[in-house]
């Protein structure tokens, strides 16, 4: 018997090389995709001085485990030829478990929700239009950096 398909959200972003083709094709790769968040371009928050991201939230359906979904990001990462030099640093591809229906974790491999997702207006607004039940108005106001939402073929 398998388990109940659990909503989950991932946020995915790019600064590095062909943002949209990145964004394009993790979409793409992923399993069980429900919905998908219009792209935002945004300021990079933390870190290194860096060119803006493109950003956006993928809604999945899906029984595939925390842990195994998480392998499964990473591996679309290295596909992507991600490169870990430095925290927050540029990046070809970017994902973030951001949450997981019904799953707390303080796994220092996982943890769920994501830490600072509360923090992230380029997490907050692509979620948002997705989830409206996670994200109040107000906590996307009191969230940090800046977002704006791009036509896709400006992208």
């Amino acid at each position: 018997m398998s388990a109940a398909p659990r909503r989950v959200f991932l946020s995915i972003g790019s600064n590095l090389g062909d943002r949209s083709a990145h964004l394009a094709q993790a979409v793409e790769s992923l399993p069980d995709v429900v919905a998908v968040s219009p792209v935002y371009e945004t300021d990079p928050v933390g870190g290194p001085d860096q060119g803006a991201y493109l950003n956006l939230v993928v809604e999945l359906a899906t029984a595939i485990e925390p842990r195994d979904l998480l392998a499964i990001c990473h591996r679309l990462e290295a596909n992507a030829e991600r490169v870990r030099e430095e925290r927050w640093g540029p990046r070809t591809l970017d994902i973030d478990m951001v949450w997981v229906e019904g799953v707390v974790s303080d796994d220092p491999a996982l943890t769920l929700p994501h830490p600072r997702w509360m923090e992230r207006r380029f997490v907050l607004a692509p979620l948002r239009d997705l989830a409206p039940d996670l994200v109040s108005a107000r906590d996307l106001q009191l969230a940090d950096g800046s977002v704006r939402r791009i036509d896709p073929s400006d992208a």
